[in-house]
């Protein structure tokens, strides 16, 4: 058994699906207004396949959450999709009125704000649409590797086990569970990562909340990477911020949906150059410049034909891989990968 092993640790995002994840108080047993249940369980495994955290097995001790609880109680938001919704935003649901440990697992008890943005959410509670998540940052961990396969590792991952974290914020979403499972505990860090390289409004609400240092931490911990091409969130961190700031004429500071935004004007430019510069009965010369591929699929051309659409969704395929190739060369000491 070891305790640590390299994989990120902080602002990590994790989701229960299950009746009792979230429930809204019957106003015939309560006031109506209070929602509770369990954000987290114990002592139940979980398959962590992440391309931020790794592949492995986790779960969550009991006593994880009792230090986090006493001492940030009070700083604990509540809040839904960990304000990701554009129209909610970090606008907090209401105020933790119980948080404490029981044999199963997170238990909560949070007395909800009568507003707009809060009722509009309690059908949905109350019909069990929705799940629960939550942030935190792992401070204590266990690690094993197994020898010998078992029923719940049969891959023999490596198992980590949760004995503190620092809790940042809870709330209900809409999708906890994967699209094959109706319960059970998964990552979502990943998709918090998505939004926090492709929504500059939620880049902001977020350093609203969290700190300029926590999203400047956030930034330099995501790998490197060329897969988001086509998009205003391409990612590159501190592995080689200066290259790509100098090549593209960016302030030194320049931060990541910046970057992304100007590689994607480049794409963009490099596309449009293509094409204006082919020969007059070219397929480059037809070629559409739009911005993505799902564009192509819905625009009619040559005639509505399917061959002729499909011909450009190639050129654009191929253009676009070119200039990733392009990217990948001039940017000799980036680590892309």
């Amino acid at each position: 058994m070891t305790d640590k092993r390299p994989t990120p640790t902080d602002n990590l995002v994790r989701a229960w699906a299950s009746p009792d994840a979230i429930t809204l108080r019957a106003a015939t047993t309560g006031d109506g207004n209070t929602m509770f249940g369990h954000f987290a369980v114990f002592d139940r495994f979980t398959e962590i396949s992440s391309w931020f955290e790794g592949n492995f097995l986790e779960r969550i001790a009991p006593g994880a959450f009792k230090d986090t609880f006493k001492a940030r109680g009070d700083q604990i938001r509540v809040l839904y999709d960990h304000g990701a919704d554009p129209q909610i935003g970090n606008k907090p649901l209401g105020v933790p009125d119980v948080l404490r440990e029981d044999a199963t697992g997170a238990y909560y008890e949070v007395g909800l704000f009568d507003s707009s943005y809060v009722n509009d959410l309690k059908p949905a509670i109350r019909s069990g649409q929705l799940g629960a998540s939550f942030r935190l940052k792992v401070t204590g961990e266990e690690w094993v590797t197994p020898r010998e396969a078992t029923r719940e590792n049969p891959q023999k991952l490596d198992e980590r086990t949760i004995t503190s974290v620092d809790l940042y914020e809870f709330g209900p979403v809409t999708f906890p569970a994967y699209p094959d499972a109706s319960a059970g505990m998964r990552s979502r860090t990943d998709e918090f990562l998505e939004h926090f390289l492709s929504d500059p409004l939620f880049v902001a609400r977020f350093k609203e909340r969290a700190g300029p240092v926590v999203v400047d931490r956030l930034s330099a911990s995501i790998p490197v990477s060329t897969t988001s091409f086509g998009t205003s969130a391409t990612t590159y961190t501190s592995a080689a911020p200066t290259v790509i700031t100098q090549h593209f004429k960016l302030d030194p500071d320049a931060d990541k949906v910046t970057i992304g935004r100007a590689i994607e004007e480049a794409r963009q430019a490099y596309l449009k150059d293509r094409t204006e510069t082919a020969d007059g009965g070219s397929e480059e010369k037809d070629a559409p410049t739009e911005r993505t591929e799902d564009s192509i699929t819905d625009e009619t051309a040559d005639g509505g034909e399917a061959e002729s659409i499909e011909r450009r969704k190639a050129w654009h395929k191929q253009s676009t891989a070119d200039f990733d190739a392009y990217l990948a060369t001039t940017q000799g000491v980036l680590n892309v990968h």
